[in-house]
């Protein structure tokens, strides 16, 4: 395993937050190439963040920039598992690493309720999106009850400290939450 390919993706959005700023219409055509790049080998990722728990999905920080302005979490999903219905009030990339997942999009009715709008399903090397833009509200699943899936989490802010809403598909109802991290510590990009 070489955290190589990772050290390159971080220092190029850097740049590229450096240079342009991290808008979603300056920053997602480059940065959904460079996360396919990413996601197309499956020789980087440490053990330690990708492992799955029998409970719940993972949510493991790699790399938080220290301006706040992206943010990269690998995701990994044991059997069966699934995140509530939920927003991200921010810009997001998905690339799936290992296995598969689907994505449910949901939308506002007029009288607030949510309606389905239609499944992606994602297989490695596949790069997906999220924004308030493009559609902000979904549930993300492992799509093989066998085993684990792990895809990797591209954000326009730090997901893990931003308040954001989880919603019951009946009735609309949001309830406001902060999603943290699974580990207390990121991997050593530079060790």
């Amino acid at each position: 395993m070489s955290l190589d390919r990772l050290r390159r993706f971080v220092a190029d959005l850097t740049r590229i937050a450096d240079r342009d700023g991290l808008t979603e219409a300056a920053v997602l055509p480059d940065a959904r190439q460079m996360l396919a790049r990413l996601v197309a080998e499956d020789d980087w990722l440490p053990d330690a963040f990708a492992q799955a728990d029998g409970r719940s999905y993972r949510q493991y920080l790699l790399y938080g920039d220290p301006l706040d302005r992206f943010s990269l979490v690998s995701f990994v999903w044991g059997p069966g598992q699934q995140t509530p219905v939920h927003d991200h009030l921010m810009w997001g990339l998905v690339g799936m690493l290992r296995g598969a997942e689907t994505a449910t999009g949901y939308t506002r009715n007029g009288d607030g309720r949510l309606r389905a709008e239609g499944m992606e399903r994602l297989k490695p090397g596949m790069v997906g999106a999220v924004s308030p833009t493009l559609g902000d509200i979904h549930q993300v699943a492992n799509a093989l009850a066998d085993r684990p899936s792990i895809s990797i989490h591209l954000y326009g802010g730090n997901i893990g400290r931003v308040r954001r809403h989880a919603f019951d598909p009946e009735t609309g109802a949001e309830k406001e939450f902060v999603s943290g991290y699974s580990a207390g510590v990121v991997p050593n990009l530079w060790g």
